[in-house]
């Protein structure tokens, strides 16, 4: 049978797992769970153990400390591949991405590569944003698709399905970004190896409970990293990176 997984990493999202899991399960018993929890100071990743040991589709990475959401979906993604999974989706733990449209998602990337869930195509939209969020959002997207010429109109969305062997082709441990700037850089390695990346039209609705991860730095870093994959490259963009991670801060 095919093996998908759905990556969950958390942080703080004790009162959304216990509601989440289930509706992902209950897509299909070809899905399977991991929650890559950053020792979130709420427990839940206590409460993430206490559920997968009474489900063993629900598996969970824990890490020492909050590491960052690319790295947790790095992470995540060397799990699922070291035990064969075919397919491999990044999701958010708060229900801004509906757990019905897995399927979806999956459907696509059968028949192609790398799946999307877009904001920005079809009948794709936002629920419950701000006109500022909404603009730097869509405009982020807009500005990083003209400068780096790949062919997808939500470049940041964080909800994607991976066929297992685009993840065998990546070299994950290249990969230099988090937040926003993660999926830039994982969408246009995609595009750069010749992967066909398929947007799904969905409505990214604002989280339930807790507060929103997005911040100043979270674009700022974004807008670096798009710059620094056009002028240098991926080889060149990552020696870049270490360059001036060497800079000492003024």
């Amino acid at each position: 049978m095919m093996k998908t997984l759905v990556i969950i990493p958390t942080y703080n999202e004790m009162e959304n797992l216990p509601q989440l899991l289930p509706r992902v399960l209950e897509q299909g018993e070809a899905f399977s769970v991991l929650v890559v929890d950053d020792n979130s100071p709420d427990g839940t990743g206590d409460l993430a153990d206490r559920l997968a040991a009474n489900d063993p589709r629900i598996n969970v990475l824990r890490r020492a400390g909050k590491l960052g959401l690319g790295t947790a979906y790095v992470a995540g993604f060397k799990w699922a591949l070291e035990r064969g999974f075919d397919y491999v989706f990044e999701m958010d733990a708060d229900f801004s991405h509906d757990p019905d449209d897995l399927p979806r998602l999956l459907e696509a990337a059968m028949a192609g590569d790398v799946a999307v869930g877009s904001r920005w195509v079809g009948d794709g939209g936002t629920r419950n944003w701000s006109l500022l969020r909404t603009l730097v959002s869509r405009g982020g997207s807009k500005y990083a698709k003209t400068i780096l010429r790949v062919p997808v109109n939500d470049l940041t969305s964080g909800f994607k399905c991976f066929s297992s062997y685009v993840l065998r082709r990546l070299d994950l441990d290249a990969i230099q970004s988090n937040g926003y700037a993660f999926q830039v850089e994982v969408n246009y390695r995609c595009h750069r190896l010749g992967y066909r990346i398929t947007e799904v039209p969905i409505v990214f609705v604002d989280r339930r409970v807790g507060k929103s991860k997005m911040s100043p730095w979270i674009v700022a870093e974004a807008m670096g990293v798009v710059w620094k994959l056009r002028l240098y490259g991926v080889d060149g963009a990552e020696a870049a990176t270490a360059r001036y991670s060497n800079i000492p801060p003024t």
